[in-house]
């Protein structure tokens, strides 16, 4: 149960420094945030599978009841138990191969589906259900930490003796002062089971996992699973709520490193190299409401800007969207972007947040997806601030701070972009490691290689293409395939990091992009929704009346300061 919630509050509780892919052997060169989400979901499976293996094991030795009494030296009154155990037969757990694994996991919606099939050659048979599943492991974790918090969940029992089994199931739940929300039962289709049963209830977590134990052992039921949590205190992975908690999303992915790959340009270059670990540094120092930290560029640092900016300030013309061009424009008037030497951060980060509330923070290289898409929920982009090296100005497979200013800089200044941008970093807080790959991947299609029309003619918006003018000409060239932007296909679509893109989605506009990206966020399987509170900076789950009753208050205040205003607008002269 420890190294459950040691894994569980690694987040939290402090930021790693190290880089998260050397550890756990990427093979890869390039850099990539699809990939990296990718690379993530496989290491985070194979940590919690072994993770699990090691819960279970240890409950062999110890029940669920002593793991909750070890963590918190608290106990169910003594006669409680002896009344619940008289009225059942106490049956000994199952050998470690016994337990049922985490994939064979049944939930209400694949109870009947399962029933239906034969059982995988490869899956272990089971007489009674005693393992522990994923959702109990993470429910002890939690209980372990606060035993008298009160749980929502919902359980799905197997009764063997029909529905009058159902009585003592009911008296149990009394037993351990829990209160039932919902009961509903079915005839079961599986062979030997009587009844399948609904229950929806409340009760402390230390409570819930003792009425689990007691309803495993009892010789009337065929199995019992806990089948979900009604909050979502319990599983949903941990996200910033605050803009200050980014000091804990600064996980990196290491792959592609001057120190690391003979094939990185600067690889050979020691000053370089010893002029990144300086600039990393620098920001793992920062901290949320610290002035970005200045940065005084050499003299070659600054010849690969003039090369890159020059070519960037030739090409956007012809081939960046408008919302690039005026964005870019403005950035020229402020003096920002000048030739002669590069943007510092926090001028940047100024001028965004005049114009569209984002700002900046550095960031040592490639965040982790989940990282890097939550800083986006409270409009903050973090870039890097170090430089390509000279010897490859106009391609880097690394983000570097000419690839943030040139290609992400402009459009982040501009308030549909930066709106659509920051509900992909809303969609992020709480997803699954699967819908972060298509996140990411969505990210990948879009924020960093879309493309979108204008006047009949195909424009680039994506910032891999404004700050790499060899794919940018690639990609409105008839060497590539362009297709319509729809989130579920896009989603899915393999990508290319290795070479140029063979294929690019075109938005019919960023209205149209964020229309579909809203529709099919919805079909996501997150259980709650999220908004931005730009008064405080904080996440809010709207998860309660009274939040959405709050929020429904002040839309109505906006309609009425709207309707005002087109009233105003309609009157004559």
């Amino acid at each position: 149960m420890m190294a459950v919630a040691a894994a569980q509050k690694n987040r939290e509780m402090f930021a790693i420094k190290k880089s998260y892919s050397i550890e756990n052997g990427y093979p890869s060169r390039r850099r990539s945030l699809v990939d990296d989400a990718r690379f993530e979901t496989l290491v985070v499976k194979q940590n919690k599978q072994t993770v699990l293996e090691e819960a279970r094991s240890k409950a062999n030795d110890a029940s669920l009841e002593e793991c909750i009494q070890q963590a918190k030296g608290e106990h169910v009154p003594a006669e409680q138990n002896v009344e619940l155990q008289d009225a059942q037969p106490s049956l000994e757990l199952p050998a470690e191969d016994e337990y049922v694994s985490v994939e064979s996991f049944e939930t209400e919606a694949t109870i009947e589906s399962r029933a239906e099939q034969p059982p995988a050659d490869d899956e272990v048979p089971t007489k009674n259900d005693y393992g522990l599943t994923e959702d109990e492991i993470v429910l002890a974790n939690a209980a372990s930490e606060s035993t008298e918090a009160v749980q929502g969940a919902a359980l799905v029992v197997r009764l063997k003796e029909g529905i009058s089994s159902l009585g003592r199931i009911l008296k149990a739940i009394e037993t351990f002062h829990g209160t039932v929300q919902h009961v509903e039962s079915r005839q079961s289709r599986v062979e030997g089971v009587d009844h399948d049963v609904l229950i929806k209830l409340e009760m402390t977590r230390g409570n819930l996992l003792q009425l689990i134990r007691s309803l495993r052992q009892s010789g009337s039921f065929s199995s019992m699973n806990l089948l979900a949590e009604n909050n979502i205190s319990v599983k949903a992975p941990w996200f910033p709520k605050h803009a200050s908690e980014l000091d804990n999303c600064n996980h990196l992915m290491t792959k592609y490193e001057p120190d690391l790959d003979m094939n990185h340009p600067g690889f050979a270059d020691k000053v370089y190299r010893q002029r990144r670990k300086e600039i990393a540094e620098i920001a793992f120092a920062f901290k949320y409401g610290d002035p970005i930290p200045h940065i005084n560029y050499t003299e070659v640092e600054v010849k690969t800007w003039r090369s890159v900016f020059r070519t960037v300030q030739d090409l956007a013309p012809k081939h960046a969207c408008a919302e690039y061009r005026a964005a870019f424009q403005m950035l020229q008037d402020e003096q920002i972007f000048v030739e002669h030497r590069l943007p510092q951060l926090q001028e940047m980060s100024d001028f965004l947040r005049k114009n569209t509330g984002f700002s900046l923070r550095p960031a040592a290289g490639l965040l982790t997806a989940r990282d890097f898409l939550a800083s986006l929920a409270f409009r903050i982009f973090q870039s890097t601030q170090y430089v390509r090296h000279v010897n490859s100005p106009y391609h880097t497979p690394e983000p570097d701070t000419i690839h943030e200013l040139l290609g992400h800089m402009p459009l982040l200044a501009d308030p549909s972009f930066a709106q659509f941008s920051q509900e992909i970093g809303l969609a992020s807080l709480g997803a699954s490691d699967e819908e972060i790959e298509k996140l990411s991947t969505v990210y990948w299609f879009t924020v960093e290689f879309g493309l979108c029309k204008e006047h009949g003619q195909v424009k680039a918006y994506g910032a891999g293409l404004l700050s790499a003018y060899g794919e940018l000409l690639h990609a409105i060239s008839d060497k590539c395939e362009h297709r319509a932007f729809e989130p579920a296909a896009t989603a899915v679509q393999p990508y290319q990091d290795q070479e140029y893109q063979p294929i690019y989605y075109v938005a019919e506009s960023f209205e149209d992009a964020k229309d579909k990206f809203r529709r099919w966020v919805s079909t996501m399987s997150r259980p709650f929704e999220v908004r931005f509170n730009p008064h405080t900076e904080r996440v809010e789950i709207l998860d309660s009346v009274d939040k959405l009753d709050t929020l429904v208050h002040q839309m109505n205040t906006e309609i009425l300061h709207l309707t005002n205003a087109i009233q105003k607008l309609r009157r004559p002269f």
